[in-house]
């Protein structure tokens, strides 16, 4: 048995898949204020972080942060005219089942985002 979390990042305002934007993912509740860091990777040509964040083991039950670079991504594509709106997207969400695969893809846009879990 293995768990899975995984993630790719859109960029709906120009409709391609976002590449070179960061992404951390914590576990919270647990050791420091903030969680503690358990993976992070940069997604590539096609939106996704090359290797799952977390692959193989049973992914312990807890709440989860993936944190993703958007300003950063913004920036660099003058996508937002100057300054971006947004910096850091992170988005929390909770395993219960320590043997799913958790993909959480991010569509975003200078002026938001929204997100699911996928499969």
């Amino acid at each position: 048995m293995s768990g899975r979390i995984s993630t790719h990042v859109l960029d709906t305002s120009r409709a391609v898949p976002a590449s070179g934007i960061k992404v951390e993912l914590r576990l919270l509740g647990q050791d420091a204020e903030g969680g503690r860091l358990l993976a992070s990777g940069v997604t590539g040509a096609d939106g996704r972080v090359p290797q799952p964040l977390w692959n193989g083991d049973l992914v312990p039950g807890g709440e989860y942060e993936l944190t993703f670079w958007a300003g950063d991504y913004f920036r660099e594509q003058a996508a937002a005219g100057g300054i971006p709106f947004l910096d850091l997207v992170p988005v929390r969400f909770k395993v219960s089942k320590d043997d799913d695969h958790y993909h959480i893809p991010l569509l975003l846009a200078p002026g938001g985002y929204s997100t699911y879990r996928g499969c």
